[in-house]
């Protein structure tokens, strides 16, 4: 199986294909100063795999790795995300 995780900075999205086909997506809107992750999908025949929070997680180190943005999680999941990563919460916006 191989995975690949890609930000698509151009269509304001991070996807997830497995063997060479689209899982998931992550939307969002960003500013000067915060990115706000809109919704998150996955392919209802590949729920139930960690897909979205494989894709998540990629999405936030991207976040942090190349920005000092801070993530306004406007989608129930990326917030249910952080709930399950307390340690991350210093990237949330208040």
């Amino acid at each position: 199986m191989t995975t690949q995780l890609v930000h698509e900075a151009d269509s304001n999205r991070y996807v997830m294909n497995v063997d060479g086909s689209l899982v998931a997506v992550a939307d969002y809107r960003s500013n000067d100063t915060s990115i706000s992750f809109t919704h998150t999908f996955t392919e209802p025949a590949q729920r139930g795999k960690g897909y979205a929070a494989e894709l998540i997680t990629f999405a936030i180190d991207d976040v942090e790795s190349s920005s000092t943005k801070k993530v306004i999680p406007v989608c129930w999941y990326v917030a249910e995300w952080f709930e399950a990563h307390p340690e991350r919460a210093e990237l949330l916006s208040r």
